[in-house]
């Protein structure tokens, strides 16, 4: 993924990390506020995915090049790699980039089962990613 541009390398701070994590956090609790649209509630749950996933390849020293098209999609499918997240599970996160694509750039309207979906995988991969980095790099989590 280095030679063909899709990965930078990237030097990992406990700073960067601690505030990828609160903004993670904050975009979890976002997508629970009722008074929002189904819509912001889901890009605000895809965004802590995302962040997950930006958590992952920064902790092992990458991050996405985003002058290349489909970081999105290299963040989310590297996650395997990155925190040892199951291959069923980034199948449904993947699912979940392909109804964000829909919904932001053709209007495709995102229904309450899809944001519920959204938010419980949200929320378990970001529950998982703070274990993960318990785990694997404490080192990164002395600013959090």
């Amino acid at each position: 993924m280095l030679a063909i541009g899709r990965l930078q390398a990237h030097q990992p701070d406990g700073a960067g990390i601690a505030k990828l994590l609160q903004a993670a956090r904050r975009n979890l609790a976002d997508a629970h506020v009722a008074q929002v649209s189904t819509d912001n509630r889901f890009d605000a749950a895809y965004k802590c995915i995302m962040q997950c996933a930006m958590l992952g390849l920064w902790a092992n020293g990458y991050r996405t090049s985003t002058s290349q098209p489909g970081h999105h999609q290299t963040a989310i499918q590297s996650l395997g790699l990155t925190m040892g997240v199951a291959q069923p599970d980034i199948i449904v996160l993947d699912a979940l980039r392909r109804q964000r694509n829909a919904s932001d750039y053709e209007g495709d309207p995102v229904s309450t089962a899809t944001l519920q979906a959204c938010i419980e995988q949200a929320a378990q991969l970001l529950a998982g990613s703070e274990n993960w980095l318990r785990a694997n790099r404490p080192d990164l989590l002395t600013s959090s």
